[in-house]
C-alpha cells in the first residue's frame, strides 16, 4: 500500500484548506484510514479517521471544524478543515492500518499564520 498526500500549504487564521489522500494497492474499509498530524517538538496525534461501520472519530481539538470524507470505490481519504487555527500548525500525514500494520504517505505541511 502506498499513499500519496496533497492539499497542504499556508492559510490564515479562520481560513480553510483540503488535503487529499489517494491509496494505491488494495485497502479494506473496514481498516481505519485517516489523518494525523505532527507539530515540532510533539508527538504525533490523530487528527480524523475512519472505518466502514463506524463513525469517524475527531481529536477534541478539531470537532466541529474538521471533516473526514472517505471515499473506498477510489481508495482515497479527504480532510476538510475550516476555521484554521495557527495551533493546527503541523504537518499532516495520511495513514492507514491494514490489520494492524501501519502505512503512511509522506506528510504535508500547513501552516496557519497571519
Amino acid at each position: 500500500v502506498q499513499l500519496q498526500a496533497s492539499g497542504g500549504g499556508l492559510v490564515q487564521p479562520a481560513g480553510s484548506l483540503r488535503l487529499s489522500c489517494a491509496a494505491s494497492g488494495r485497502i479494506f474499509s473496514i481498516n481505519p484510514m485517516g489523518w494525523y498530524r505532527q507539530a515540532p517538538g510533539k508527538q504525533r496525534e490523530l487528527v480524523a479517521q475512519t472505518r466502514a461501520g463506524r463513525h469517524p472519530r475527531y481529536a477534541d481539538s478539531v470537532r466541529g471544524r474538521f471533516t473526514i470524507f472517505r471515499d473506498n470505490a477510489k481508495q482515497t481519504v479527504d480532510l476538510q478543515m475550516n476555521s484554521l487555527k495557527p495551533e493546527d500548525t503541523a504537518v499532516y500525514y495520511c495513514g492507514y492500518s491494514d490489520y494492524g500494520q501501519w502505512y503512511w504517505g509522506e506528510g504535508t505541511q500547513v501552516t496557519v499564520s497571519s
